[in-house]
């Protein structure tokens, strides 16, 4: 079997790529990073095509200066819509083609003629579903923006429907496409992994502070302000909340009207650095609105931090509630502080979550798990 993927930047298809690759199954990836980026997520440099000419200035423009959204978004769609077509015109023959949902239209059109499947893989819920679950935050915030392109809903709504499968990593996303209208036969849902390499205890918590963590981008997607008041309604004379990623820039006004006390923003930070934070936190939370799978919930679980997260997030999919960490309905700082205060005031709870999150995540076999699991899924895809 041989099959060529499709992803824009990197995501979790590298770890993937990684996978097939060692499995003698990789004939290409393609991806709109420039390889300078690329070379070190440890793929042959023979097996990597890159279409970096619109997706690399889109990237360094947003780190400069804040482009409206209006142009930010063309220049986003074409971004896909021109990678498609650049894979299109140079593909070889192949099993089966993987793109990222977005990436893939004509290419995946493509390779059904020539009698290969195609499979769009999908990293959060359903677009459209997406698209009306974050608008709805938007609005509950006074936040005047959209949350999807609309073109950009249309194009992955046309992959979803002629896709041979879609693949989604959590069980929250799947029961999105089913209630979104698409065949459960279609979907399939295959958890991502974790490099436990990287993410172990290197510290322990504190025994004087209660130090609580959130890791990701700070937007309202993430569902931070939720995290926030529950925060503040904990009574702890030693807590502390830190907030470990970038700040989206539609989350800025809405920090202006948090009480912000024993609130730390550390911004984004290299993976060694977060893992010693979330060796050193008691408790790592992450309210999300909606997102397929989080990564940072099986890397803090790696660390020996228990994670208490919405059922939005894929957190099902990684631990049992209760038995690792707990999960909690969206929109709810009632539920997030009660889980905190638990936390907080049983310190032997919290020594035994975390070695069960541990002990979870090292059965979970990493990203070789993953590719295991994939590799089946598309061999049997293939002899269908």
């Amino acid at each position: 079997m041989q099959v060529i993927q499709a992803v824009n930047g990197t995501f979790h298809h590298f770890d993937l790529a990684r996978e097939l690759e060692a499995r003698g199954q990789l004939k290409q990836i393609y991806s709109t990073f420039p390889w300078r980026r690329l070379e070190r997520e440890g793929v042959l440099r023979s097996r990597v095509s890159t279409f970096p000419w619109l997706h690399t200035p889109l990237f360094v423009s947003a780190r400069l200066w804040r482009l409206p959204g209006s142009i930010a978004n063309y220049i986003a769609y074409n971004n896909f819509v021109l990678f498609d077509r650049w894979i299109a015109s140079r593909i070889g023959s192949c099993d089966v083609f993987v793109g990222l949902s977005g990436s893939g239209l004509k290419t995946g059109q493509l390779v059904q003629q020539r009698a290969g499947k195609y499979v769009c893989d999908r990293g959060s819920s359903h677009i459209r579903y997406q698209d009306q679950i974050v608008n709805d935050e938007y609005r509950r915030w006074g936040v005047p923006i959209k949350a999807c392109d609309e073109r950009m809903i249309e194009r992955e709504e046309a992959e979803y429907a002629v896709a041979d499968a879609i693949t989604v990593p959590s069980e929250f996303a799947r029961r999105s496409f089913l209630e979104m209208g698409v065949a459960a036969e279609r979907v399939f849902t295959i958890p991502y992994g974790v490099r436990l390499d990287r993410f172990r205890p290197t510290v322990r918590p504190s025994s004087d502070t209660f130090e609580v963590l959130f890791a990701g981008t700070v937007s309202l997607r993430k569902g931070f302000p939720y995290l926030i008041e529950a925060f503040q309604r904990l009574r702890h004379p030693r807590k502390r909340l830190r907030l470990a990623g970038p700040v989206e820039a539609s989350a800025e006004a809405v920090l202006k009207r948090l009480d912000l006390s024993n609130v730390e923003m550390l911004g984004g930070m290299a993976q060694q650095k977060l893992a010693e934070c979330m060796s050193g936190s008691h408790v790592m939370v992450l309210p999300s609105i909606e997102e397929g799978m989080a990564l940072v919930q099986a890397q803090a679980m790696a660390c020996g931090c228990p994670v208490i997260s919405s059922f939005h997030t894929g957190g099902e999919d990684l631990f049992q509630d209760g038995v690792e960490g707990f999960l909690v309905p969206i929109r709810s700082p009632e539920a997030i502080h009660a889980r905190l205060d638990q936390f907080a005031a049983d310190p032997q709870l919290q020594r035994k979550m975390s070695d069960a999150a541990r002990s979870r995540v090292q059965s979970l076999g990493g990203w070789s798990d993953y590719g295991e699991k994939y590799s089946s899924f598309l061999t049997t895809l293939t002899a269908a």
